[in-house]
């Protein structure tokens, strides 16, 4: 049996949770409201989980959801995060791009855009970047020399952003690229967050959604 990735695991649940949401819903030959629909897919999940239907790799995402929606109901948007999962991960699935060819397309546009852009510095210490508010890309220069060879991404890539989450995603996808969560914590530039880019985009974890 073949080891699934996360990326195929989790693209397999929302794809089976969007699939069995519409068949009930025809079964029953009703249109639901949202609030039902959470509700359908919160006891979906915790079935799922109950019966280790998914990939344990997925076993921790079910777990956060099933939580979100027990306390947030209908706000909870279960079945626009699957759908928001489906549309990112089909999308580099089908992307035929090298990921180094794709991570240098997006830097171009960036800088087109007037970001403050970095990528021939040593990141090794705690940095600040007088930005005055511009948005800003930052790249360790070992990383980003190092970690392509031939176009392709061979080790992940750290990439240190200040700017909207939600345009930084859109601009990654529209160009094949899955970017992780942002994070705060591990970040070497101050007011920045730290995004990571994988080979082959197989992301360890969620990766950061659209909304």
């Amino acid at each position: 049996m073949n080891s699934q990735t996360y990326n195929q695991a989790i693209l397999e649940l929302a794809l089976a949770g969007l699939t069995d949401l519409t068949t009930s819903a025809q079964a029953k030959k009703a249109q639901r409201t949202p609030a039902q629909e959470s509700h359908f897919l919160c006891n979906w999940m915790v079935e799922a989980l109950k019966e280790k239907r998914f990939s344990k790799l997925v076993a921790e995402d079910l777990t956060t959801w099933i939580r979100m929606a027990r306390s947030q109901g209908a706000g909870a948007e279960l079945k626009r995060l699957l759908e928001r999962i489906v549309h990112q991960y089909q999308s580099v699935e089908n992307s035929h791009v090298e990921l180094g060819t794709a991570l240098n397309a997006m830097i171009a546009e960036l800088t087109e855009r007037e970001w403050l852009v970095f990528t021939d510095t040593e990141i090794n210490t705690k940095l600040k970047l007088d930005g005055d508010g511009q948005s800003s890309l930052v790249i360790d220069v070992k990383e980003f020399t190092q970690h392509i060879q031939d176009n392709q991404l061979i080790k992940p890539i750290n990439l240190y952003v200040r700017a909207d989450e939600q345009q930084l995603t859109q601009i990654a996808l529209s160009h094949g690229l899955l970017i992780s969560q942002g994070n705060k914590k591990t970040s070497l530039i101050k007011h920045h967050k730290t995004y990571r880019i994988y080979p082959h985009n197989q992301q360890p974890a969620l990766c950061q959604l659209l909304a």
